[in-house]
């Protein structure tokens, strides 16, 4: 149940169920849109421009007014006139009961106007709605609309009635019908409880929010279009072979063309072209073995069938047969056929494993020349040789290599075995070991009719078999140099054959492996 409920959490995870081409979109442009999300939080801009006016209609409030306090009625209303137009401002003066007794729109032209409603463009539209759209979701505080009052009581201005109860400076922000700031200020003048309202149309602040919001706007946008141009390019070129190389290989796996080739792109020079060729060479290896073992299975077929044949025939024929030596000579014919299928058996079970023991083999250290030693002594002690002597020769110091032991002693018996097949009684065996750069080389030679040019290579077959007149038929089983091959290959190494050096008749089989501290830095 656990397991089951791990592999469903694991279904319900986004990642796992969307293809490359959506995540490099969304990997992509997730910064962007982040980074567009910023256009809600030029609010905190605009909040800083709004507090430094704040600061200025103060300051230009409380300057105004003491510049009022002692001056004539004349010059309040000169001054109210001056500053209005230069500051672009509407400045009123109340006296001590509250009344509008001077007002610089009334004075001279007002130095602004308020868009009116339903003359702005589309554009302008569109900004006031993005406006109110960005502080509905920032959740800025409501903003008081702006509307002008029809009395002319101090009153009716809430920010003046609180100038004057407390004797200090107000301000208070009210929103525009055109969605831009009226910032209004309201000062005491003088000690006779006179106040000035002085009311600011801040289209400045809206200007300049809405064009920094513009700009990131087009900037973001501008952005999320080559970004998306560019995932899906990247997409493409990754997505593509991948999918290519996908189908290829399921065709490979179901078989249904055994043709098929694994593109390799030989155009692209990075992890794609890498993986692909990597893939292409693997399947090929994948098919070379695959061949192998369908002619290992023929071949194996082939040389069981031919003992069979002959224990049957022996078997069948005993039933008939009365003569005693003849009989004698059936029963020979089919232990000779029990062993020999014997043989085959060991070596075929051998030869089919051995791959797979070497891949998890842990190689170690080995002295060369000891181990070929040991075997020498070995096989003179059980008369292994027949008679034939054998000469070592080896470097002084050893020679050390990295492998299996009982594997690499497998390689040395059969080479000695094959070397006493082929040598004349009495001939000696020399076995040599020497230093090639950074290899260790064995040789065992022997003095035998030597193998032509054209057959060096058949010898490593398997099942072949070719052998003196003079030993036994079945003896082999055909498969002792091809295994031979095999664990020398796995040690990253290689077995030739060739002539003997001094050029005298006779054969030469060279193993020659890595030494252990190259072979140890390549592992």
């Amino acid at each position: 149940m656990a397991a089951d409920s791990g592999a469903a959490a694991l279904a319900f995870v986004p990642g796992r169920r969307l293809s490359l081409t959506p995540r490099i979109l969304i990997i992509n442009l997730l910064p962007l849109l982040l980074l567009g999300g910023g256009v809600f939080y030029l609010d905190s801009y605009r909040k800083q421009l709004l507090d430094e006016r704040y600061k200025l209609a103060r300051v230009e409030a409380q300057i105004t007014a003491e510049a009022l306090a002692g001056a004539s009625r004349e010059r309040q209303e000169a001054l109210l006139i001056q500053i209005g137009k230069e500051q672009k401002m509407r400045l009123r003066m109340f006296d001590a009961q509250g009344r509008l007794w001077a007002d610089s729109f009334a004075l001279d032209e007002p130095s602004f106007a308020f868009d009116t409603p339903g003359d702005e463009t589309w554009q302008e539209n569109f900004a006031r709605w993005l406006d109110r759209a960005v502080d509905t979701i920032v959740g800025a505080d409501p903003i008081p609309n702006y509307i002008e009052s029809e009395s002319t009581d101090a009153d009716a201005w809430p920010e003046l009635k609180r100038a004057r109860e407390d004797n200090l400076t107000r301000i208070q922000l009210r929103d525009a019908s055109d969605g831009t700031p009226v910032i209004n200020t309201a000062a005491p003048v003088g000690l006779k409880g006179a106040t000035l309202l002085t009311t600011r149309n801040a289209v400045d602040i809206t200007l300049e929010v809405r064009e920094a919001r513009g700009t990131l706007i087009s900037a973001v946008l501008l952005a999320l279009l080559m970004s998306t141009l560019l995932s899906l390019y990247m997409a493409r070129t990754i997505v593509t072979p991948l999918r290519l190389l996908a189908n290829a290989t399921t065709r490979v796996r179901q078989g249904r063309d055994r043709q098929v080739e694994v593109p390799r792109l030989p155009a692209r020079h990075d992890e794609i072209g890498q993986l692909a060729r990597a893939i292409s060479d693997m399947t090929a290896t994948l098919r070379q073995r695959i061949d192998a073992v369908e002619h290992f299975a023929a071949d194996v077929a082939h040389e069981i069938k031919n003992p069979l044949a002959s224990l049957r025939s022996a078997v069948e024929s005993l039933a008939r047969v009365e003569d005693p030596d003849l009989r004698r000579q059936l029963n020979d014919i089919a232990a000779h056929d029990v062993r020999r299928i014997d043989r085959l058996v060991s070596e075929i079970s051998e030869a089919s494993r051995i791959d797979a023991e070497m891949s998890r083999a842990t190689f170690e250290s080995i002295d060369l020349v000891a181990l070929s030693d040991n075997i020498i002594r070995r096989r003179e002690a059980r008369d292994l040789n027949g008679g034939r002597p054998i000469s070592f020769t080896y470097p002084r110091g050893g020679a050390s290599v990295m492998g299996v032991p009982i594997r690499l002693e497998r390689v040395i018996d059969n080479l000695l075995d094959n070397a006493v097949s082929f040598s004349p009684a009495d001939a000696p065996i020399e076995l040599t070991i020497d230093r090639d750069e950074a290899r260790v080389l064995l040789s065992v030679c022997d003095h035998g009719p030597g193998i032509p040019e054209g057959a060096r290579e058949k010898v490593f077959r398997r099942f072949h078999s070719d052998r003196p007149e003079e030993e036994g038929f079945g003896q082999h089983s055909g498969l002792g140099l091809a295994i031979a091959q095999t664990i020398a290959e796995a040690h990253d190494g290689t077995l030739l054959a060739g002539a003997r050096p001094d050029g005298t008749s006779g054969a030469c089989m060279t193993l020659a492996l890595p030494d252990a501290a190259g072979a140890a830095a390549r592992r």
